[in-house]
């Protein structure tokens, strides 16, 4: 069984040698443990660092396209490599290596295809009470949509078993960790959680260069992964509460009708109408959204059948790179590199 640690990197040359040096080369349970560095654009010399610490494998995205992408392209990249079980972690050494092998117990005992480190967000010092706050709203709005009891939904620190793995498809640019769980409910994946630690802050996050934006983007990632998922019930929400602040004024004109004294107040009557009329759009954008639903899930089990053939085709990873080179060969990326090493042809193809 082979198990395969991914981590996506945007200038981690500085944070990644302490973050690779805790990985473990080996686990109970485990034949083989590879690790996979996914660079998206860095500027630095993450990739180097890399390959100086023994990275196996190398999937370099040609610029910065957001933390969703890379995670997908590592994802991508795991399965073609052959992994049976993927392990995510963050590159700035934030979760507690140690506890990787509590991580993919519950795979390993066919309990769970997908588990979700709970960083027990009470526990960090460095978390604000108002970021706390926020964490369990979120957290608590996507065990909703998802039907799983996932406490700490925005963990980054995960592992997934070979058929999970076909079955993600982050469609965000911004961040996977939500999304991806609401896709594992649907998708009737077995989600389980189990308690991790971290360690140290070292850095300020750079995906929330401050507290108004954690809460913007969360805010509008949470809404926007809902309303994908949910959209009959929050539309449908939408419009019953529109129908019911419309029906206000109606009243309020019907009741000054019945007195004997309507002048005066046509524009109740407009108000009512035209909050009447927004609430008809509302719930037509219910049962259009709910349409759109059904036929994601038809894509979303396509996209798992086409991956499905590319890895009976023997089809190579996009962007991928061996890591450590081979001792006394000059530096080989694409088929050179697949023949050398004995593992698959990969070639700088971008299917993406």
């Amino acid at each position: 069984m082979k198990l395969i640690i991914q981590i996506p990197c945007f200038n981690e040359a500085e944070q990644l040698p302490a973050t690779l040096d805790a990985l473990p080369r080996q686990l109970p349970g485990i034949d083989e443990v590879e690790w996979l560095v996914i660079d998206d654009g860095s500027t630095d010399d993450t990739i180097e660092v890399a390959r100086r610490r023994g990275v196996d494998h190398v999937v370099r995205l040609t610029n910065n396209k957001g933390l969703a992408i890379a995670f997908q392209a590592g994802i991508d990249a795991s399965l073609k490599l052959g992994a049976d079980i993927i392990v995510n972690t963050d590159a700035d050494n934030q979760y507690d290596a140690d506890d990787l092998p509590k991580l993919i117990e519950p795979i390993l005992r066919g309990d769970a295809d997908m588990v979700i480190g709970d960083r027990q967000i009470e526990t960090i010092g460095h978390f604000s009470p108002l970021k706390k706050r926020l964490q369990r709203l979120g957290s608590a709005v996507v065990r909703r949509a998802s039907n799983t009891h996932v406490p700490d939904t925005t963990s980054g620190f995960r592992a997934y078993n070979r058929e999970a793995a076909l079955q993600v498809q982050a469609v965000s640019k911004f961040t996977y960790t939500l999304e991806t769980i609401i896709q594992a409910g649907k998708m009737l994946v077995a989600v389980d959680h189990v308690a991790v630690r971290t360690n140290p802050q070292t850095r300020e996050s750079r995906l929330f260069p401050s507290m108004w934006s954690y809460v913007r983007r969360n805010a509008t990632g949470i809404f926007r992964v809902y309303a994908m998922y949910e959209p009959l019930r929050v539309f449908m929400a939408a419009a019953v509460v529109t129908a019911c602040a419309g029906a206000v004024p109606w009243i309020r004109f019907i009741y000054f009708a019945l007195s004997g004294n309507s002048s005066g107040h046509v524009q109740s009557l407009i108000l009512g109408a035209t909050l009447f009329i927004v609430a008809a759009q509302f719930a037509a954008l219910a049962v259009l959204g709910d349409v759109l639903a059904g036929l994601r899930v038809l894509v979303q089990r396509a996209l798992e059948r086409v991956r499905r053939i590319e890895l009976a085709l023997d089809i190579d990873p996009s962007h991928y790179e061996p890591g450590v080179k081979p001792t006394g060969q000059p530096p080989t990326t694409g088929a050179a590199a697949g023949r050398a090493t004995g593992k698959t042809e990969p070639h700088e193809v971008d299917r993406a």
